[in-house]
């Protein structure tokens, strides 16, 4: 399973989801980290580029190209999680701290 979260300059959970400027996609498999990948996306930059339904695509398209089935994030708004809803993808908010943890820890509930 790949599970992104957001990753701030300190190394803990970024808690702007939707302006992250940088993203890490994590495969789990049998409870455990296997793969851990840190990509700059952006968002922090490019959220006021063309408009919210802009950055919502922007968004769509990293999590379909990576094939993404989990976010982790500490909270969204309601418009990015409606869209994440609509394609399957499951959230888990709350997330702060070491971001590996909070992976783990999100998906154990």
């Amino acid at each position: 399973m790949t599970v992104c979260v957001p990753v701030g300059n300190d190394g803990a959970v970024d808690p702007r989801w939707g302006r992250a400027a940088r993203v890490a996609l994590a495969t789990v498999e049998e409870g455990a980290i296997t793969d851990w990948h840190e990509v700059d996306v952006e968002w922090d930059v490019l959220h006021d580029t063309g408009g919210e339904g802009a950055h919502h695509a922007r968004v769509a398209r990293f999590l379909r190209g990576n094939h993404v089935e989990v976010v982790v994030a500490h909270h969204m708004g309601a418009g990015m999680s409606r869209m994440l809803d609509t394609m399957g993808v499951a959230v888990k908010l709350g997330a702060e701290g070491d971001p590996r943890l909070a992976v783990l820890s999100a998906l154990a509930r």
